[in-house]
């Protein structure tokens, strides 16, 4: 499989700042139907995340980004073949991750993106271990 993390991310990044309301967060999630934001420092770096699953709490709209975000942002390279982004997600259990180029951020990437790959037949089967000579009986 040679499908990198940019033939698939959404480029069109929708961002909030640490000083946003949780309000403002779930308008802009609600307007463009997605299900997490990066949050961006004045540069275009990556500060953190913030997940429907953060505002899904009984917070007050007036609340800062800044108390809800999850500042370990996990971040991947345009490059990077998807196989990276998927393993990355499955062992950090997370559903997003934000892409970077040299720290700006340039893109997002979702669980759903992934299926992608499996709704379009993009990706190869490969054959199951063969069972090893030292494990079978000898009669």
């Amino acid at each position: 499989m040679n499908v990198k993390v940019a033939d698939l991310m959404a480029e069109d990044v929708v961002a909030v700042q640490r000083h946003n309301t949780v309000e403002h967060a779930r308008e802009l999630m609600r307007r463009h139907r997605i299900h997490a934001l990066p949050v961006a420092d004045p540069d275009g770096t990556a500060a953190g995340i913030v997940s429907s699953k953060d505002l899904a709490a009984n917070l007050k709209g007036a609340t800062p980004i800044s108390r809800v975000m999850t500042s370990e942002v996990h971040t991947i390279p345009p490059y990077n073949d998807v196989h990276h982004a998927a393993r990355l997600m499955r062992n950090r259990r997370v559903h997003h991750v934000v892409v970077t180029h040299e720290k700006e951020i340039v893109g997002m990437l979702s669980s759903l993106d992934l299926l992608k790959l499996v709704e379009q037949h993009r990706f190869e089967m490969k054959p199951g271990p063969t069972p090893s000579a030292k494990g079978a009986r000898r009669r």
